[in-house]
């Protein structure tokens, strides 16, 4: 089973709309990877579920997180420190779960963090690039 660090932005595509992210969910519902946050990533995502933007009510928001994450996801407390890895600063948490978790993967449609293409002993990929690995 592969470890995979999911940025934000994929993980709230692949829990609230329907598409070819969802496949995502699948996966991790059935043990075939296994998605890693930290406490810095899933407060992150916690702020990110409420914009208004997806209209979320707390119920909404609580059963996401108690019936999609919690089961499912390792969290890892963050040993490495990766700050000034990448070009927006932001991003470097992610890659420090990554490292911290000895993940094999970090999915992201970030660019910055995709420029980078590798960080320690994890690729980093577009979700498409990791569905077609996965699922080949």
């Amino acid at each position: 089973m592969k470890q995979v660090i999911l940025d934000t932005n994929v993980l709230v595509s692949a829990l609230l709309f329907k598409g070819r992210l969802t496949r995502l969910v699948e996966l991790w519902q059935n043990g075939l990877i296994i998605p890693v946050i930290s406490r810095e990533t899933f407060t992150e995502l916690r702020q990110v579920l409420h914009y208004p933007k997806f209209a979320l009510t707390a119920d909404e928001i609580k059963a996401i997180i108690e019936d999609e994450i919690l089961p499912f996801f390792d969290v890892v407390d963050v040993a490495e420190n990766a700050d000034g890895v990448c070009r927006d600063p932001y991003d470097d948490m992610f890659l420090a779960v990554a490292v911290s978790a000895q993940a094999s993967y970090i999915v992201t449609g970030d660019k910055d963090l995709l420029a980078l293409e590798r960080y320690g002993a994890a690729k980093i990929v577009s979700p498409q690039e990791f569905l077609e690995k996965i699922d080949n």
